[in-house]
């Protein structure tokens, strides 16, 4: 794995947007995983049980122990309704913070969903950099391939 030179905020929410094969899902595992309790939106089954129980989402907040202070939502434009109930639980838990993910906040825009202005910070994740890449550099390579870590 590539360190990535991206700071995240380490006690306010925040959108992670990037192309898909950024490394995202990555680099919040990496920097987040051991204090976050994690929504994978990809994961069929979950995301057909909160399609159909819409109230499940907000129980299972309710539920969570104060020892995860983070909650990742990996691929959130999935499910942009859920932007709502993450409004509504950051105002309620001033101490908790969500890392939400996806490859484009038009997707959201376009569906009118809460983006959460002034909550969230919106950042945004590349390809790697030829600073992250030290010396892995290959100017050949980046131009056939472009840098994506994948």
């Amino acid at each position: 794995m590539f360190p990535r030179l991206i700071n995240l905020p380490k006690a306010h929410s925040f959108f992670l947007f990037g192309p898909r094969g950024t490394g995202k899902t990555t680099l919040l595992r990496d920097r987040l995983s051991s204090k976050a309790y994690t929504f994978d939106l990809l994961d069929y089954d979950l995301e057909q049980r909160l399609l159909e129980r819409p109230g499940e989402f907000a129980g299972i907040l309710a539920a969570l122990p104060e020892t995860a202070p983070w909650i990742i939502i990996d691929e959130v434009q999935k499910l942009p309704w859920l932007l709502d109930e993450v409004h509504r639980h950051i105002e309620k838990n001033p101490n908790r913070h969500f890392a939400l993910t996806g490859s484009s906040a038009r997707k959201l825009k376009r569906g009118r969903a809460n983006l959460l202005a002034g909550r969230a910070f919106a950042l945004a994740l590349g390809p790697l950099t030829t600073m992250e890449l030290e010396h892995s550099f290959d100017l050949d390579k980046a131009l056939a391939f472009g840098t994506l870590p994948k």
